[in-house]
């Protein structure tokens, strides 16, 4: 159906469909461990079955011709790879331009251009990851049209990691990528991120399901305070380096960071480094009892989550938290907080089965009476990674 649904609007773009082929990128969410990953700790995310689709094939010129399905209003972008630069103008289209960017960056080959139409069921700005999304479909397209065997699901996360950073401008770290990229269905994803290993954990939730409510405030991360808090957490670790022999702040446990706190002078920085040890270590506690089956832990460890995320890291906003608020007064809630980036975007809450009614009506209702507009329900399944189909 969705395949039916990508090549008949390419078709209808360039002539026929005959040659293309068709690929699905997931889109994900993270269950725990917040704005860690660019401070070496460990993230727990999942790939979802929420996604970018894609149909693609050669072209025998050096032009690029980008559609989506979703944004039709800019028509087809048209690039070359002869001037691969980010335009304004290009819009959404600089994500994949980036990864066509970084491959040639990294000494891949992209011996001519090509033709792509996208169609994803991601909501844009949601902080579920449209973009990494996008980014990794680009590198499994690449690197199957183009026939380059040397590259890993790894690479390919690292690629659009370095092509967000160095061609979009927004310094994320690799959590959003590698969980794209590495997905398995049914399993949640355990990374170090300061030096990418990694495990798979079976996230059976018996009895309840992962809801995530989009609050339907947008945020940009690339125009945030995203880039703020990676820099006050750069201070807070070199304050820290001048006595401790360390990496990264995820280097530290809790004990270690209260004995040393007080070479860091900067209130803010204080908190935003507290945050990201103590967020480090409630990931690798989550994760300990998720294999134990101790879903009740595994949420109030979630609700400390969001309460450091808003108090101590503060990039949570109004809405996300009366999201959440109304979340933690229903029974049958066992855990819920913001998720993503911050500044807007969704919630992500684990539900017993048989609240899942309650909370997304008496939520939907709540919400719309004290924000003014509706939020969008999203009852999850764990999926795998970026593929052709």
């Amino acid at each position: 159906m969705m395949k039916k649904k990508l090549f008949d609007m390419f078709a209808e773009l360039f002539g026929d469909s005959e040659g293309a082929r068709f690929y699905f990128s997931p889109g994900r969410v993270n269950l725990i461990g917040e704005h860690t990953d660019y401070n070496g700790g460990h993230v727990f995310p999942c790939a979802l079955t929420l996604g970018t689709y894609g149909a693609a094939r050669k072209r025998e010129d050096n032009k690029i011709h980008l559609y989506s399905m979703n944004l039709d209003s800019f028509g087809v972008v048209e690039a070359s790879l002869d001037d691969l630069t980010n335009k304004k103008e290009y819009n959404w289209a600089n994500y994949p331009l980036g990864i066509v960017w970084a491959f040639k960056e990294k000494g891949h080959t992209i011996t001519s251009g090509f033709d792509m139409v996208i169609w994803g069921n991601i909501p844009n700005g949601s902080g579920l990851s449209s973009s990494a999304s996008l980014e990794v479909l680009t590198g499994v397209i690449l690197t199957d049209l183009f026939e380059i065997k040397d590259l890993s699901m790894t690479d390919l996360a690292l690629i659009g990691q370095y092509s967000e950073n160095n061609f979009n401008g927004c310094n994320c770290g690799i959590m959003d990528q590698f969980a794209v990229a590495m997905g398995k269905k049914d399993h949640a994803i355990f990374l170090d991120t300061s030096d990418l290993s990694y495990e798979y954990a079976p996230c059976v939730l018996d009895g309840a399901k992962i809801v995530i409510t989009n609050s339907k405030v947008k945020h940009s991360l690339v125009d945030s305070a995203y880039n703020d808090r990676r820099n006050e957490c750069a201070a807070a670790l070199k304050a820290l380096q001048s006595e401790l022999d360390i990496q990264a702040l995820g280097d530290l446990t809790p004990e270690e960071f209260e004995a040393h706190k007080s070479l860091i002078k900067d209130e803010i920085q204080l908190q935003r480094a507290k945050h990201a040890v103590y967020e480090n270590q409630r990931t690798i506690d989550a994760v300990t009892a998720l294999k134990a089956g101790d879903i009740e832990s595994f949420g109030k460890l979630m609700n400390q989550s969001h309460i450091s995320l808003r108090d101590d890291y503060d990039v949570s906003c109004e809405e996300i938290d009366i999201l959440v608020d109304l979340a933690w007064k229903i029974p049958g809630v066992l855990g819920s907080r913001i998720t993503g980036g911050g500044f807007g975007g969704c919630t992500v809450s684990i539900v017993k089965n048989d609240a899942v009614d309650t909370f997304t009506e008496s939520i939907g209702q709540a919400y719309k009476e004290k924000v003014g507009h509706e939020a969008e329900f999203y009852i999850v399944d764990i999926g795998d990674g970026a593929k052709r189909l």
